[in-house]
């Protein structure tokens, strides 16, 4: 995290974790409770940067990546992915466009990785990769009147989701919500501002509860544990137009299109909670009573729900799903409770 705003947000009192993460404004409860139905901002620190640059970067982009590039312009940002040769997504992240490049948005813990596997394939293009997280400072922002709260100081927001304005210093993305929500990057001085401004009518809250917000969103997160486990239509990324089917070659696309063209997706993604006191983790596994030791799903991502346990993604058999109780840990682990995501989901053949 830039030094400069860790010191600002001290001040503001926020709390951290060991990571430097923003855990929260000394309520986790309640804000939980406020991302789910209030006004609120979050530091987004949490989440990295990596910026790809250099005349070739957009071509060499377009032959690893499984959305289509060519669409991108600069008032338009993607969510996109990039799989192994066997077709499984290593990460999922948000391409934002930049004069000079893209930024991949990804969490902290996944620009390393990531950034060392491309660089084994650039070999002569003109790309370069740069982790920027603690250059650029980020500000998540959701609510259901949150754009009138913004005032003079954006006075052009995007209205369609994955849309992004430009103005006054700011840069502002649309994300999918339940609500309004809004990613905004600026420097220093002008997400100061910004602060000063929201904190007189919205509740700054911790990175559980931006989790929160995505996984109620039905946005994946492929976190270490979960790389190269996940088929992108397994964590419906084709649903949420992450995934082209028009574009040219890129790591996986054999697997990724046969399973899309002859209907062979066994296991999808379903949003649900679940009770108990320790919070599931990326990766944990699932258990259907019909299925005995043999895991029936994955968790992608789990966040706390302020009214107890846990909303979670989660990667399942579909037959499992169909047949009935899906249970976190054990047989006998806690059962969970399906909830409905914000989008339909395509029917299997």
């Amino acid at each position: 995290m830039n030094a400069q705003w860790k010191t600002f947000l001290e001040g503001t009192g926020a709390e951290f974790n060991g990571s430097g993460c923003v855990v929260s404004f000394g309520n986790p409860q309640h804000e939980l409770s406020a991302a789910l139905n209030g006004n609120v901002f979050a530091d987004l620190s949490h989440q990295g940067l990596l910026a790809v640059g250099g005349n070739d970067a957009l071509e060499f982009l377009q032959g690893q990546f499984t959305n289509d590039l060519r669409h991108l312009g600069q008032d338009t940002s993607q969510l996109n992915g990039y799989c192994s040769a066997k077709g499984r997504l290593l990460a999922s992240f948000r391409v934002i466009p930049e004069a000079d490049g893209v930024l991949l948005r990804m969490p902290r813990a996944m620009i390393e990785p990531i950034s060392k596997r491309l660089r084994m394939f650039v070999l002569r293009a003109a790309v370069t990769l740069e982790d920027i997280g603690d250059c650029r400072i980020r500000l998540g922002v959701s609510g259901p009147s949150v754009e009138s709260e913004f005032g003079t100081l954006l006075p052009a927001l995007p209205q369609a989701v994955d849309g992004i304005t430009r103005s006054g210093g700011y840069t502002a993305i649309r994300l999918p919500g339940v609500h309004p929500r809004f990613e905004i990057h600026g420097d220093l001085e002008a997400m100061r501002r910004l602060w000063d401004t929201l904190n007189v009518r919205c509740a700054p809250v911790g990175e559980a509860a931006w989790g929160l917000l995505d996984i109620m969103a039905g946005i994946p997160t492929i976190h270490p544990q979960t790389s190269d486990a996940f088929v992108p239509q397994m964590v419906n990324l084709q649903l949420l137009g992450g995934v082209s089917f028009k574009k040219g070659c890129y790591p996986g696309q054999e697997v990724v299109a046969r399973m899309q063209y002859l209907g062979t997706l066994k296991r999808r993604m379903y949003l649900a909670r679940v009770s108990g006191e320790a919070q599931p983790r990326p990766g944990d596994d699932l258990f259907s009573p019909e299925g005995g030791e043999q895991s029936a799903g994955k968790v992608v991502d789990a966040q706390p729900h302020p009214d107890g346990g846990f909303m979670l993604l989660a990667v399942i058999q579909i037959a499992s799903r169909e047949a009935g109780d899906i249970r976190y840990g054990a047989t006998d682990g806690p059962p969970l409770e399906f909830v409905d995501l914000p989008y339909p989901l395509a029917p299997v053949a």
